[in-house]
């Protein structure tokens, strides 16, 4: 429905109406990732859940919403057109992770380095590399992504969500308590906030995407090119509303938690789910020495970028200002090869 709006505003009135379509999303986008933090942090002081937590859980679900939609969308459209979009499927998975952690996690450690709790960091880690582990193991080894292969990262997802909320039940924040006044938020107003920035984040990031993807396919860039950068990056784009209104609030753990949980969710929920509408086999459009550029590259580049962030905040307990300048370059090198090469 979104993708159809998109496409008859940029027929109806060409550049004029992708203009008041960007606008709409962008405000969107804004107003949701304000009224979604709010709801978060609302939840996580009432329940005395770690922020961190609340961020790789409950808010990496809202977040990550864009990605769902567009991946299921493509994965049904491939169906029909034998597999035409699979490329962009594959892509929006690895370029979503590569993007959240190289450019928005990046950001906001370069511009406002913070402290971090191991053991909630922990979980959210170790069910990252597990999840990519498998889903590498796949690419470089099957070369080909099966239904059964989505069923299993379904269950990924499955598992993690659970062992989440157990532990979060069995470890609630430490933290004294606020007192809570007249004017704190109830739980039925933060999960109504929740909610309502959920679909306009979701809104806001389909509208820039949907236009994107037109404007690059018109000036023939390849799918898989698309999925890495223009949908990765749309898709993205609520985790970087969030991050910066997570920033701007005070809220720096659930900002990293939430670009970490998104990554969680790119591989075992967004691609699970593409996966099991639509198996593919592993895109060979783009080689390099006869071999598949994401197996050279972008794979590679995805676990750099999340092992250079948070293996040093687990052993150090703290980000840095560097790691963040140097994901940054990481990811500048990175979008410059996908259109140079």
């Amino acid at each position: 429905m979104l993708s159809f709006i998109s496409e008859w505003g940029n027929s109806k009135f060409g550049m004029v109406g992708t203009v008041i379509l960007f606008v709409i999303g962008l405000a969107a986008l804004i107003k949701g990732g304000d009224w979604f933090v709010d709801g978060a942090t609302g939840i996580a002081k009432k329940f005395r859940i770690p922020e961190l937590l609340i961020g790789a859980t409950v808010v990496s679900i809202g977040t990550t919403l864009p990605e769902v939609m567009v991946s299921a969308t493509d994965a049904a459209a491939s169906l029909k057109n034998a597999g035409a979009e699979a490329g962009i499927a594959y892509g929006n998975a690895i370029g979503s992770v590569i993007c959240n952690t190289a450019l928005i996690a990046a950001l906001t450690v370069a511009i406002k380095p913070a402290r971090v709790e191991r053991k909630t960091l922990v979980l959210p880690v170790i069910s990252f590399f597990i999840a990519a582990g498998f889903y590498c193991g796949v690419a470089y080894f099957a070369r080909e992504f099966t239904r059964p292969v989505g069923i299993i990262l379904l269950c990924m997802f499955v598992i993690y969500m659970v062992v989440s909320v157990v532990t979060a039940l069995k470890n609630p924040d430490s933290a004294e308590v606020e007192e809570v006044s007249e004017k704190s938020l109830s739980v039925g107003t933060s999960l109504l906030l929740l909610l309502v920035g959920a679909v306009l984040i979701a809104l806001g990031a389909n509208f820039l995407v949907d236009n994107g993807k037109l404007i690059a396919k018109a000036c023939g860039v390849p799918e898989a090119v698309i999925g890495l950068t223009i949908v990765a990056l749309g898709t993205s784009l609520p985790e970087l509303v969030t991050a910066i209104t997570s920033l701007i609030k005070g809220h720096g753990a659930l900002s990293l938690g939430n670009v970490i949980g998104a990554n969680i969710f790119n591989l075992v929920l967004v691609s699970g789910m593409a996966i099991t509408i639509a198996p593919f086999k592993l895109p060979a459009a783009r080689l390099i020495s006869g071999v598949p550029s994401s197996l050279v590259v972008d794979i590679p580049v995805m676990l750099f970028v999340m092992a250079l962030l948070t293996l040093p905040a687990l052993i150090r307990q703290k980000l840095s200002r560097f790691q963040g300048i140097v994901l940054l370059l990481v990811y500048a090198g990175f979008c410059v090869f996908q259109f140079a090469v």
